[in-house]
C-alpha cells in the first residue's frame, strides 16, 4: 500500500468531508424553508427548491425526509440567516451567507477568519453596490436539450442569460423572477441540479497567482465552517 494508498485515502476522506458539509448546508436550507412555509413542498416553493438541491447532491431520500420532520417539530430551534461582508487582502470584496442557531458563535468565527486572513469585517450592506443578486439555475447537460430552443421558451419566464458547456446549462434571471423561472422549469419537467439566489460581482480584482492563493485560503476557511451557507467574492 504505502504512500499511494495514503494519498488515495486522504483524497477519499476529503471528498467525504466535503459531501458531509454539503449535506449539512442543504439540510439547513430544508429546515429554514419548513419553518418559513410549512412541511408540504406542494405549497412551499422554497422547500421544493431545497429538496431539489438536496437531490442534486445525491442526498438520500430518508435524510431529506428526516430533515423535514425535525424542522416540523415544535421544539426544534430556528436557524437565523445572516449575511457578513468585508474585505480580504488586496482589496477583494467577500460576502458570507450564514444560517446559524448561535449568532454570537458565528460572528466571532467570521471576524476571526477575516482577521487571521489579513482582512477586515465590514458593515452589513456596505458591499451591496459590488454584487447583484441573480437567480441561478444549473441543469445537467445530457445533450437532450436544445439550448437555442430553450432560450426562446424561457425568455417570457424571466430569462436574462443562458450559458452552456459540455457538463451543464446555466440559466440566469433577475432576483424577482426566481420563483417564476423555477415554476416554468418545473412545468416543463426540466430537472434542475441546483437553484439559488446568488451574488454575482459587478467588478473584479485581478491579482498575481500568489495573491490569489491568499484569497482562496481565506475562502476555504469560511467554507469549512458549518454555519456558512455560501461565500462570494470578486476575485477575477
Amino acid at each position: 500500500m504505502g504512500r499511494i494508498f495514503e494519498k488515495r485515502k486522504h483524497k477519499m476522506f476529503a471528498r467525504y468531508d466535503k459531501m458531509a458539509k454539503a449535506f449539512t448546508r442543504v439540510g439547513r436550507e430544508v429546515a429554514i424553508a419548513v419553518k418559513a412555509g410549512g412541511p408540504d413542498p406542494n405549497y412551499n416553493p422554497r422547500l421544493r427548491t431545497a429538496i431539489q438541491n438536496a437531490k442534486g447532491l445525491n442526498m438520500p431520500k430518508d435524510r431529506i425526509d428526516n430533515a423535514i420532520k425535525r424542522a416540523s417539530a415544535k421544539d426544534e430551534g430556528n436557524f437565523e440567516e445572516i449575511v457578513y461582508e468585508g474585505y480580504g487582502p488586496h482589496g477583494v470584496a467577500i460576502v458570507v451567507e450564514t444560517a446559524t442557531d448561535n449568532t454570537t458563535r458565528t460572528v466571532a468565527n467570521i471576524r476571526m477568519y477575516f482577521n487571521r486572513g489579513n482582512g477586515t469585517l465590514g458593515k452589513t450592506g456596505s458591499l451591496d453596490f459590488m454584487f447583484q443578486r441573480k437567480g441561478v439555475f444549473r441543469i445537467v447537460n445530457d445533450g437532450k436539450l436544445n439550448t437555442d430552443d430553450l432560450e426562446l421558451e424561457l425568455i417570457d419566464h424571466g430569462l436574462e442569460n443562458l450559458e452552456s458547456d459540455e457538463e451543464e446549462i446555466i440559466i440566469y434571471t433577475a432576483y424577482e423572477d426566481f420563483g417564476k423561472m423555477a415554476k416554468a422549469l418545473e412545468e416543463k419537467k426540466i430537472e434542475v441540479k441546483k437553484a439559488a439566489l446568488e451574488r454575482l460581482p459587478t467588478t473584479f480584482v485581478e491579482l498575481t497567482e500568489e495573491q490569489q492563493d491568499e484569497i482562496l485560503q481565506l475562502v476555504d476557511k469560511f467554507e469549512e465552517d458549518d454555519d456558512v451557507q455560501a461565500v462570494y467574492h470578486n476575485l477575477k
